[in-house]
């Protein structure tokens, strides 16, 4: 039998996360908690597992701390399999100097790379919620011929300001602009442009070849999107993968092709808020195409003296107790207690809800506590004073705050 084609994992994780801050104030980004749960990190890694690549090495720079240890102690594979996934923070291998951009994590890791010797390799960003099978991707690229491959999804024209967006002539593309004012239109949909998802297959010697030149180049700022992929598609051996294309088993006709960016705090919230509807947006039961975490070792959530959850997702070890919750997602090792009403909002482990507090639309980080009586997200005026509040409304209390009476 014919062997698979060797295939080198790097997941891009080393990103500061500014616009998620407080989740970000003592954690890297794609250890931000998500679904109750998982990490962010989860959604990447759980996708390249399942499409079959166990060699990854996760690039991590930034507060990286809680991310190492979540990658160590829950992304154990099988060594007899030479199967890994590996964190690799910032060595300075190439002088005393950190990662200045995304092309230059790779270029200063490409000691990963020759110990591998992989004949392609697939750089993925860390910070997604989604599910992708990246093996497809990986065949249409070597079937094209490609240098390199970049995922492209399909999104409203009006929404260019918010990617890198791809020009193409067919599969090839011909331009690569950075979050354009007057975006190209796709042939068969006017009203829609291919948002580059920061997903990219590379053929090994072209990687290593751009990654030479682009360290050469002094004006250059080293990144992915800005630098390096704009050079491909100069040189013509660039093509776009059409995440439409790709198809995950278990999806439904609902979520089939669901992708997120949640770079921001309301994108974030909006995310969570599609998982608890009676018909989910995006589905975390799929069993076909798991999503892989360390389950926490907790007993089953307790709904006491009449406590309640409706379209919620409630996690292991949660206490409600007499209070009320809704629309929200719980994560593990909460306490609601007699009287509090929780709506729309995301509780990370550990919070702590007082008797009849109400709490509404918010995001609450870890060890939380909220007093008896308290309000949060019911006067927003009053909340900005006290709190991070989002453009939409949204109200944010990071790690550990003890909420004001």
């Amino acid at each position: 039998m014919a062997r698979e084609p060797r295939v080198l994992g790097i997941v891009l994780a080393g990103g500061e996360g500014k616009r998620l801050w407080p989740l970000t104030q003592d954690r890297a980004k794609p250890a931000v908690p998500f679904g109750g749960n998982y990490r962010l990190i989860d959604f990447v890694l759980s996708n390249l597992v399942n499409g079959g690549y166990t060699r990854i090495c996760v690039l991590t720079q930034y507060k990286s701390h809680s991310l190492d240890r979540h990658i160590t102690t829950t992304w154990r594979m099988s060594s007899l399999l030479g199967s890994y996934v590996t964190p690799v923070p910032a060595q300075q291998r190439l002088g005393p100097r950190w990662y200045t951009g995304s092309a230059d994590a790779i270029y200063q890791s490409l000691n990963l790379v020759y110990d591998e010797q992989p004949g392609y390799i697939v750089v993925f960003g860390a910070d997604h919620v989604y599910r992708m099978d990246p093996q497809q991707m990986v065949e249409q690229h070597i079937s094209s011929g490609a240098g390199v491959t970049v995922a492209g999804i399909r999104v409203p024209r009006e929404q260019s300001s918010q990617f890198g967006v791809i020009d193409t002539d067919g599969d090839r593309i011909t331009a690569f602009l950075e979050k354009p004012a007057d975006p190209p239109r796709l042939p068969d949909d006017p009203n829609q442009i291919f948002a580059s998802m920061g997903n990219y297959v590379f053929s090994t010697d072209v990687l290593l070849e751009a990654l030479k030149l682009d360290a050469a180049d002094e004006g250059s700022v080293h990144d992915m999107g800005a630098n390096l992929i704009p050079m491909l598609v100069e040189q013509g051996c660039a093509y776009v993968y059409d995440f439409a294309d790709n198809q995950v088993p278990g999806t439904t006709d609902r979520d089939r092709g669901y992708w997120r960016d949640v770079g921001t705090l309301d994108s974030y919230y909006e995310a969570h808020m599609d998982l608890v509807s009676v018909h989910p947006v995006f589905n975390l039961y799929n069993r076909d195409w798991p999503l892989f975490t360390l389950p926490p070792q907790l007993p089953p959530a307790k709904f006491v003296e009449g406590g309640l959850a409706q379209e919620s997702m409630v996690g292991a070890g949660v206490i409600v107790a007499g209070g009320t919750v809704r629309s929200s997602v719980v994560s593990p090792n909460v306490k609601i207690n007699g009287g509090a009403y929780v709506e729309g909002s995301v509780l990370l482990d550990n919070v702590q809800i007082g008797a009849r507090a109400v709490v509404r639309r918010a995001i609450l980080d870890k060890n939380v506590a909220v007093p008896a009586d308290a309000h949060i997200g019911v006067d927003l005026a009053a909340d900005r004073e006290r709190y991070h509040v989002t453009e939409s409304g949204v109200v944010v209390l990071g790690k550990g705050i003890k909420a004001l009476p």
